[in-house]
């Protein structure tokens, strides 16, 4: 009886053994698949380095099904490993919102507790199977294949010792224990053209163009510097290089493509060539700090932040190098007067990780400037044409710095009950130069099928003071998207609006539309071409209708 205990023993613990290695070897051979203990703020199917991300510790959601994880595909190279890990052992677990992130980074400590989660089952495993281990004819296969599987063992164990040698290697000599590199490059192709004689500005007395504009190459790169000290945290350090064109001593990025020379006022331009605001140099495109000072609140503030960073989000139109360009279909055009440069903070709250998000932030132009005259580069293009005493040349006297007279403060709740549904309610209140603004807006979203999405955002505005009087303008958006269109990743999306409706300037309501197709050529590469129409430009009924054509190439590394 000793010599069978001894033999049931002896068989349990190679049983132990060959499951074990297999798993240590499944692990370590895809590190970059196991999800541990993060979710992100914002769900994306392409990382935006320009957003504030920060992970989050949070409940994962066990997989019982591969099909279940969004974003892995049965191209990818480890499908197969993955698949019988979440099948037949079921140690994998998927963020809340169904995806795996298989190309994240992996921490020691993630590491380990995705080999706990996985030994734990494997006890489960065998806890079950030694029900009948007694038997002489079970003990005899098992000893059989100890025998078979000696020398693959011995081999496995070599490889995982291998393994943690170049483990140790690449950390010993690692660009930085705290940083990650991230970096985009924008490339488009961009022509367009007008029909009638000329396009004249909103007030109908300045001539924009008289033919149409040649056809241009635009860019924007950036590099980012993602460090967390605590694993909760992040300080961002972005570099960013753009073309575009000086305008009156500043930079103005959203002059290098044809909607932005034929319509810059109400948001007709290409996005990601506005932002940033920088031509042909390398300049600080990002600058602050992110932290938790509890699990479901975070913090972030800085000397370069952008406005349209932290509210606002559509899971449809608002990554310009992911989906639409138009920037008034990016964001609520009247409800960030300030969408460049500035400084200040905000915060992102999710009460107990649930249905209801509240978010906030203030902002200030030139917050680095004591005194009282001096640039203020962080407003729209819009408000020069309300303030003309924003123009360089005007040199008007308001006070600056953090608490200056050009600033805003905006706050949004937001209720989200499910990944296929999200509102919006927004606030935004401040002043221009010593004027004051205040805009209500609204943006929701849904889902239909997981692939087929409606989407739409309404802004009501009053801007007191300006060069037209006291006006109140309104703004809405609406579209349709389409997802893994004719190909798995990819996004199609139409939409249509009406930026600035105002009865004091101009005799007309401008228009925009826009189409594009989003083809993911590869997980690092997307290329995307877009058509723009614009009617009534800038207000004006005598302006011909505008067309343009982009063809946008995106590489993220």
């Amino acid at each position: 009886m000793h010599k069978i205990l001894s033999v049931n023993a002896t068989a349990k613990t190679r049983i132990y053994e060959k499951i074990l290695t297999q798993t240590v070897v499944s692990v370590v051979s895809f590190q970059s698949l196991l999800v541990l203990g993060t979710s992100s703020v914002k769900a994306e199917t392409s990382f935006d380095f320009a957003t504030p991300q920060l992970e989050e510790t949070s409940s994962m959601s066990q997989v019982t099904n591969v099909n279940q994880l969004s974003d892995v595909q049965p191209t990818d190279w480890a499908f197969q490993a993955l698949q019988s890990l979440v099948e037949r052992y079921g140690c994998i677990a998927g963020y809340p919102n169904g995806t795996f992130r298989g190309n994240r980074a992996m921490t020691r400590y993630e590491f380990a507790a995705g080999l706990n989660a996985c030994l734990n089952r494997v006890n489960e495993l065998i806890a079950t199977a030694t029900a009948d281990l007694v038997k002489k004819e079970d003990l005899a296969t098992l000893q059989k294949l100890q025998e078979q599987f000696t020398a693959e063992l011995a081999t496995l164990r070599g490889r995982v010792d291998a393994l943690e040698a170049k483990s140790a290697e690449l950390e010993a000599n690692q660009f930085s224990t705290t940083t990650k590199l991230l970096g985009q490059v924008v490339m488009s192709a961009n022509a367009g053209g007008f029909s009638g004689s000329s396009i004249v500005d909103p007030t109908g007395r300045r001539v924009l163009a008289t033919t149409n504009p040649n056809p241009t190459i635009l860019y924007r790169a950036s590099i980012g510097l993602n460090t967390s000290f605590t694993g909760t945290d992040l300080l961002k350090v972005q570099l960013d290089g753009a073309s575009g064109s000086i305008v009156n001593g500043r930079p103005d990025a959203g002059r290098d493509n044809a909607a932005g020379v034929l319509e810059p006022f109400f948001g007709s331009q290409i996005d990601y060539s506005i932002k940033p605001a920088t031509v042909n140099t390398v300049d600080i495109g990002r600058l602050y700090y992110t932290f938790k000072p509890t699990k479901d609140l975070a913090v972030s503030f800085g000397p370069d932040i952008r406005t349209t960073d932290y509210l606002d989000r559509n899971s449809y139109a608002y990554l310009s190098f992911l989906d639409f360009s138009t920037q008034a279909f990016i964001n609520n055009y009247l409800l960030f007067p300030i969408d460049g440069p500035s400084s200040g903070a905000a915060i992102d709250w999710k009460p107990g990780n649930g249905a209801i998000s509240v978010r906030a932030l203030y902002a200030a132009t030139n917050a680095s400037n004591p005194g009282d005259r001096g640039l203020l580069i962080g407003t729209a293009a819009f408000t020069n044409l309300l303030y003309p005493g924003l123009n360089p040349a005007a040199n008007v006297a308001s006070k600056r710095g953090i608490f200056g007279s050009t600033y805003q403060s905006t706050a949004e709740i937001e209720y989200a009950p499910s990944r296929a549904f999200a509102v919006r309610l927004q606030y935004s209140g401040g002043e221009i130069i010593d004027q004051r603004f205040d805009v209500f807006g609204v943006n929701a979203e849904l889902t239909l099928a997981q692939k087929f999405g409606v989407f739409g955002r309404y802004g009501y505005g009053n801007y007191s003071g300006t060069d037209f009087g006291d006006i109140k303008p309104n703004y809405w958006m609406a579209g349709i998207a389409m997802r893994d269109l004719f190909t798995r990743g990819a996004l199609a999306g139409v939409a249509v609006g009406q930026p600035f409706i105002v009865n004091q300037i101009g005799n007309s309501t401008q228009t925009n539309y826009e189409a594009f197709y989003n083809y993911p050529f590869s997980r690092n590469i997307q290329i995307t071409p877009t058509f723009q129409v614009i009617q009534n430009a800038g207000n004006q009924s005598s302006n011909g209708t505008i067309y343009t054509g982009t063809l946008r190439t995106v590489f993220s590394f």
